[in-house]
């Protein structure tokens, strides 16, 4: 596969304040715990650990955020794919609702901890709106809205006319907000856990990629490229889209799309009153969705698959500049400033997928499009569960390693679907005349 698309050229990367220093690992140490990966799940992870007193040495190919976590759209999402209701049947009562309050308190994680440790981070919590595209999603967000209101959150329901007002769009027949949601810059996010964390006491590399894993004892040996090493007895994978071969077939496991940003110029104040006038963040029912939402500038983002493949150029974004224009009329002629994007990590089922193949090693991979909160939460969780020995800490079960029977078909054919999705637009209409 070709060399991965940069972090520079997004718009997060021109926004985010400086990152912390993180130089490469220059000689042999020993920790408590080593963490491969510095994004949300290898950060938070380190810091929760940092604060228990734990010695954490933390590992990153480039810098902390350099993948996904300094990417993506910057929404940050509560839950999962799945309603209350499935979840409860697919786990049990108690095991069930005890998942429903994980995935529901995501958000509250997140925007706790930026207060918590006064992260420099631009962030605004005024919902999630997730739109419906057909008359069938309108009842599924309906029900969706529902079980969230009878489990205490203040969702509701959306008809046409007060999503078309929330979104500034027609193009959506209904929806449902979600209060817990909300945006940052997930750039400035990932540096400030990275901070945070280095205060707490977790010691940080950068430009230190991790190039072999072994047993030596009762320790694992974690070798960089530099030749310089980590010795500890546990270990944590947290590579999600940029996942390697340092575990066998773990890569296999998951589907890595590249996800596609598009940022216009700054709106000017009565454009900007016209889109997303109250500020949420949304997304929509589609199979392969659109997101969208202003910035802390006041620029619009359009978000949703690209191919497959590393960028070539500018067309490769063209299909969510025109999807600018049809959802929203009056932008048309905006200047389009930043064009990047970034691998998605997915699972078969769409759940994340915790693994310890052996002991002291923990991997957790898979972030479904929702990781500011989920791989947040993540992190805190095995922390948790790597202080205490205590496995109910963690809230997904532990599972093999189980690579995707025909890997390389299935990435052909979602290549395949996504094309379908570009030369549609995202499987957006034109408006009839």
């Amino acid at each position: 596969m070709a060399e991965p698309f940069p972090l520079q050229p997004s718009l997060w990367h021109a926004t985010a304040p400086a990152a912390a220093q993180t130089p490469p690992l220059a000689g042999d140490v020993r920790a408590d715990v080593c963490i491969v990966g510095a994004g949300y799940a290898g950060l938070s992870t380190a810091l929760h650990l940092a604060d228990a007193g734990v010695a954490v040495v933390v590992l990153e190919s480039h810098e902390p955020g350099w993948g996904a976590s300094g990417r993506n759209g910057g929404q940050v999402i509560p839950g999962i794919k799945y309603d209350p209701s499935e979840i409860v049947s697919k786990y049990g009562p108690e095991a069930g609702e005890a998942l429903v309050s994980f995935v529901g308190s995501t958000a509250n994680l997140v925007f706790g901890l930026i207060e918590k440790h006064g992260m420099d981070v631009p962030y605004r919590r005024a919902g999630w709106i997730q739109g419906a595209h057909t008359p069938a999603m309108v009842e599924t967000v309906k029900r969706r809205a529902e079980q969230w209101a009878a489990r205490g959150v203040s969702a509701r329901f959306l008809d046409a006319d007060a999503v078309g007002r929330l979104i500034g769009t027609d193009r959506y027949l209904g929806g449902w907000l979600d209060p817990r949601g909300g945006g940052v810059q997930p750039l400035a996010y990932a540096r400030g856990l990275a901070r945070a964390a280095q205060k707490a006491g977790a010691v940080i590399h950068g430009q230190s990629p991790v190039t072999d894993l072994r047993r030596d004892g009762g320790d694992w040996v974690v070798r960089t490229a530099q030749g310089a090493s980590v010795t500890a007895p546990r270990v944590v994978i947290a590579t999600n889209g940029y996942t390697g071969d340092l575990i066998p077939k773990l890569r296999q496991t998951v589907i890595r799309p590249n996800s596609f940003i598009v940022a216009t110029e700054p709106l000017s104040d009565n454009l900007a009153g016209t889109i997303l006038p109250e500020g949420q963040v949304t997304s929509d029912t589609r199979q392969l969705l659109l997101y969208f939402r202003k910035d802390h500038e006041n620029r619009l983002l359009m978000g949703g698959r690209g191919p497959f493949r590393e960028p070539r150029d500018a067309a490769d974004w063209a299909h969510l500049e025109r999807v600018v224009g049809k959802m929203y009329p009056q932008a048309k002629g905006l200047r389009f400033d930043y064009r990047w994007c970034g691998r998605v990590a997915l699972t078969r089922d769409f759940l994340p997928h915790l693994h310890e193949p052996e002991p002291g090693l923990l991997v957790d991979i898979g972030c479904m499009g929702r990781g500011i909160g989920l791989q947040t939460a993540m992190g805190k969780a095995m922390a948790e569960y790597l202080h205490s020995g205590d496995r109910t800490r963690l809230p997904f079960p532990v599972v093999p390693i189980t690579p995707l029977p025909l890997h390389a078909l299935n990435e052909l054919y979602v290549s395949a679907i996504i094309a379908w999705y570009r030369l549609t637009d995202g499987g957006m209409k034109d408006r009839a005349a």
